[in-house]
């Protein structure tokens, strides 16, 4: 690599240095145990957005992100501290339940995204605990403290949102991994071998030219097939479970219904590409994909 692209590269390549901090493992271990052991039931899946599409957290921490920068160009022009004072603790108020989904999407993460999510998770709280001193010091009769400090709250919040977008677009936290299926797929039928070397009632892995699918053979003879490749974080479905007509992702306990490929049950928030099966004449199995 040329000094002039190292020096271009300076930023990314430290953001990626945070993925190889191996001695985070251990504290993402605790931490995980204690998120998953909160008692949310249905609400989890609120918080991770199934009923969204796609991930609650990014939607959430625009509430405080905005009134903290609203806050910021206040604190720059006179006779407006009421109203800065007014989105600080806006934000504050916002700043829970953003950072409640941010943790149960964190919970599912791999090690090396782990990583980089705790890291952002500590800047937005101290980011947090930056601006409830901005507002302790309005609410006191020290406005130059709280504005001192509201900037740097903001300092502090914006690279933790560099952080949150370094985990999602080049670490991909929280995309559907199951998206580019219906790019790659021709809308053909695939030949995937005889229909009896699909056993009845267990998940096997097929092919589709190059895209792994899930094949299963129901009792009364119906076959169903999704894209194998779980659109929460790229799991195996047919290394999963069938429980109650939907298949189980091995990896973080999403369901999918085997007859639409919908969620379910998150922490996936996206369906899986589903497949039409057909019995050939000769007895094989043939799947084309499903249009939406």
């Amino acid at each position: 690599m040329s000094d002039e692209k190292a020096k271009t590269n300076v930023l990314p390549n430290l953001l990626d240095t945070v993925e190889r901090q191996a001695w985070l493992d251990g504290l993402a271990k605790g931490v995980r145990r204690v998120v998953r052991a909160v008692p949310l039931g249905g609400a989890r899946d609120v918080l991770h957005g199934r009923w969204l599409g796609h991930a609650l957290h990014p939607v959430l921490v625009q509430v405080p992100i905005g009134t903290w920068t609203a806050a910021a160009i206040l604190d720059l022009m006179p006779g407006e501290s009421r109203a800065a004072r007014r989105l600080v603790a806006a934000g504050l108020l916002a700043a829970p339940p953003a950072a409640a989904a941010g943790w149960v999407d964190w919970a599912d993460q791999p090690p090396r995204l782990a990583r980089t999510g705790l890291v952002h998770a500590a800047a937005n709280l101290a980011a947090v605990a930056v601006y409830t001193g901005s507002l302790t010091a309005r609410y006191t009769g020290r406005p130059m403290l709280g504005r001192m400090l509201g900037f740097g709250g903001l300092t502090v919040a914006s690279a933790g949102g560099v952080l949150g977008g370094h985990l999602a677009y080049r670490q991909a936290a929280g995309v559907n991994h199951a998206a580019a299926v219906p790019l790659v797929v021709e809308t053909d039928w695939y030949d995937v071998g005889p229909l009896e070397d699909i056993p009845v009632g267990k998940p096997v892995r097929r092919m589709a030219g190059e895209t792994p699918v899930l094949a299963v053979r129901h009792e009364d003879g119906r076959c169903y097939a999704l894209a194998d490749r779980c659109s929460h974080m790229d799991g195996s479905l047919h290394s999963g479970e069938i429980v109650d007509d939907c298949i189980e992702c091995p990896l973080h306990g999403s369901r999918f219904r085997l007859a639409d490929g919908e969620n379910v049950r998150g922490p996936a928030t996206a369906p899986q590409p589903r497949f039409e099966c057909r019995t050939a004449p000769d007895g094989h199995l043939e799947i084309r994909l499903v249009s939406n």
